[in-house]
């Protein structure tokens, strides 16, 4: 059981503390799932902030690293002094690379520090709410020690940009990587044009972006799936409940916008993401996946898949309760009937479900 991070508000005579705003603590119960109070009011993210999406978002980690060869970065960048990680979640990929790169800052921006994970390494500052979260003990408390607060980030000031719908405030030409995974349903739709830009500027000249997104629109390798299923009907569904306020497409566009923003050597490729273990046999997946013969990659997709199905039987739930149940006003029977078929449509290797990762 993953054990989270203290997050209750804590004062300190010692003067390098500074207290969270208690106004990023607040959650609220939906049912009997924990949201993030200040994110749902705000319309800023929808999914819950609990231990079980906290040890899911870890679980999709190992997704993704199984996935991508255990690699935490592409780019070839010869040496890395700062790493900036918009929307570090549950802290995975921050902890690794802090931990792989131990000579590098990496700096995590967040919004909720619910999921904070519970041990950093010492070269990782994670900010939430405004603030830096770090610890000296192991334990990510809502305070900032700041004896050893970041190379620029000046004392008298912390307040660099948490919600990653407002600009970013950070210094130009300051980060070698920034890494951007999952935000589509965070990333206002009108917001993304700037935020690239935004990427832009703290980058240093030669520095790269790194970006991860998953259209939840389901797919079949054989075109099994129709109209009809319930795995279709949840794509659907989360899709519309986001129409007007997130770009939940916005995967698709990602070379586009890049371009238009100014980015250079641009290399954006769909990877299929089994929702479960199956064999690709005559597969219609791309090439570019595949890179490999059909044997060695009908056995990768496979792992990834019996990895991943884990991850998708919680993540169905998760991702769709507050936005189908709240926003498009499902009643709650009539999801738990529809996350209930869509997680055995799922596991049925025969239907080849993936979502375009």
């Amino acid at each position: 059981m993953r054990r989270r991070a203290d997050t209750s508000i804590t004062r300190s005579s010692d003067s390098e503390t500074e207290e969270l705003d208690e106004v990023y603590l607040h959650t609220v119960t939906i049912h009997g799932r924990e949201f993030h109070k200040f994110s749902i009011d705000n319309q800023i993210a929808f999914e819950p902030v609990d231990d079980e999406e906290a040890e899911r978002l870890d679980l999709q980690h190992r997704v993704f690293s199984k996935v991508f060869d255990g690699r935490l970065i592409f780019p070839p960048i010869p040496r890395l002094r700062r790493v900036l990680d918009c929307g570090y979640g549950a802290g995975s990929w921050a902890v690794d690379m802090a931990t792989q790169y131990p000579d590098c800052r990496v700096i995590g921006l967040d919004i909720s520090p619910h999921k904070n994970p519970d041990d950093v390494p010492e070269n990782l500052w994670l900010q939430v709410g405004r603030d830096f979260q770090r610890s000296r003990d192991g334990r990510i408390a809502a305070g900032l020690r700041l004896d050893r607060a970041p190379e620029s980030v000046r004392l008298t000031s912390h307040h660099q940009v948490d919600d990653l719908n407002r600009r970013f405030t950070f210094p130009s030409n300051h980060f070698d990587l920034v890494h951007s995974r999952l935000l589509a349903t965070g990333i206002n739709r009108a917001r993304w044009p700037s935020y690239l830009a935004d990427i832009k500027r703290v980058l240093k000249p030669g520095g790269w972006v790194q970006l991860t997104e998953i259209y939840f629109n389901v797919q079949s390798d054989n075109g099994s799936i129709t109209e009809e299923h319930a795995l279709r009907r949840w794509s659907t569904e989360f899709l519309r409940s986001y129409e007007g306020t997130k770009d939940v497409r916005v995967g698709t566009r990602l070379n586009n916008l890049l371009r238009d923003r100014g980015f250079k050597e641009i290399d954006a490729r769909m990877i299929p993401l089994p929702l479960s273990a199956w064999s690709i046999g005559e597969s219609s997946l791309p090439v570019s996946f595949a890179g490999c013969s059909t044997s060695v990659l009908d056995r990768k997709m496979q792992e990834i898949g019996m990895l991943n199905r884990e991850n998708v039987n919680s993540l169905l739930p998760s991702l769709a309760l507050y936005p189908l149940t709240q926003i498009s006003g499902m009643p709650q029977q009539d999801f738990q009937e529809l996350i209930t078929q869509a997680r055995e449509e799922a596991e049925t290797a025969s239907l080849k479900a993936y979502f375009p990762l």
